[in-house]
This record gives structure tokens, sequence and C-alpha cells, in this order.
């Protein structure tokens, strides 16, 4: 795994959101819980080929809907994950990939998953190598977690891709505060696998944030 893009994917965004039509929400509920499942319960070969095939899926209900937001940023999230298992070389182009497709889906509905666009980018800028060899921007991904925040300041995401990026920073105080912020979030009950696995992510977390802030 490609350490630099290894925990992409602001997805969890969609708990408490609007329901959508039958067909749209199924779709994208399925997607959600491949990705949860790729995620939080593979490993190795199975995780590759788990994450290989969801691309697939995702370039295809994207196509399905084109004018749908979340079908756009739901492609982008799945990318940006893939860009961590695949090697140095390939993650890149996934990762560029991911971009455009999280771009617009911010031109379709900024405000689409409680902020996860926003969020999602934020994560990417903040992952990917700047200079020469990516466009990671530490500075624009900062402008974009604080505009996950401005849409929904209680959602888990927002908060844990904003804490993990603070601590990358080395403000441990407001990291805290943020990823204390994401564990008292809602569960997400439609997505046990995801809300499970994101806690423990964001426990690690508080980890170091409490023991830099004591």
């Amino acid at each position: 795994m490609n350490p630099r893009f290894a925990i992409l994917g602001a997805a969890a965004i969609l708990a408490g959101a609007p329901a959508l039509a039958d067909g749209f929400n199924d779709g994208l509920t399925t997607i959600q819980n491949e990705w949860d499942i790729a995620n939080y319960q593979r490993a190795d070969k199975a995780r590759d080929d788990a994450f290989a095939a969801l691309v697939e899926h995702a370039a295809a209900f994207r196509a399905q809907y084109p004018d749908r937001a979340e079908a756009a940023a739901w492609e982008g999230i799945v990318l940006s994950t893939y860009a961590g298992e695949v090697s140095a070389m390939s993650a890149m182009k996934y990762a560029k990939a991911a971009r455009a497709a999280l771009e617009r889906a911010e031109t379709l509905d900024a405000t689409a998953l409680e902020g996860g666009i926003y969020a999602s980018l934020g994560a990417l800028y903040s992952k990917v190598p700047g200079g020469f060899m990516g466009f990671g921007d530490d500075d624009l991904a900062a402008e974009y977690f604080e505009k996950a925040i401005a849409v929904n300041a209680a959602n888990i995401d927002n908060n844990y891709f904003y804490g993990e990026f603070l601590i990358e920073q080395g403000d441990y105080e407001q990291a805290r505060s943020l990823l204390e912020r994401a564990l008292a979030a809602p569960t997400v009950t439609e997505r046990p696998v995801f809300d499970a696995g994101r806690r423990a992510e964001i426990s690690d977390l508080l980890v170091v944030a409490r023991r830099k802030t004591s």
C-alpha cells in the first residue's frame, strides 16, 4: 500500500443525507457498502481485487447518473482510495482521476454529502505529494477542510480528516478538538462496518493528540 494515499476516501458523509430516488439510492448504498468491506475487512490480494472491481463499478454508476454530484464524488472517493493500493508509478494517475471526479462533483453540488466533497478534496490535496512529483498542497487542503466544516461541523468525516491533517501539521490542540467531535458524531447505523472502522481510526489519532496536549 502506498502510505501517501492510504487513508483517502472521506466517504462516510452520507449519514443523515436526504432520501434519494430508489434506483439511485440503492446503487449508491451498494457502492458505499462495497467500499466499507474492501477498506475495513479485506487484506492483501483480496483487498486489491475488491478495489479494482469497485473502480469499474463506480465509473459505471457515475456514467449512469452523470448529473448527480454524489455519483461523481463516490467515483472520486473510490479512485483516491485505489491510489493507495497500486504502485507508486500508477498512484498519481488514479489520484489525478480522483481529483477530476471530485471537482466535477463540486461543480454539480458542492454541498452534497454533507460537505464530503470538500473533505475528500482536502484529504486528497493533503496526501498527494507536492512539487514536481504531484499536486499536493497543504494550504489548499486546509481551505477545503474549512469549507467542509462550514457545511456540516458535526459530521464524523469532516472532523476526522481535518483532525488527521492537523496532527500531520503539528497542531495537536485543534486536532484534538476536531477528533473528539468526530468521535461524538451520531452512529452511522446504516453502515456498521464503516462506523466501527472509522471510530477505531479516530480513537487511534486521539491517543496521539491527547498525549501531545496533556
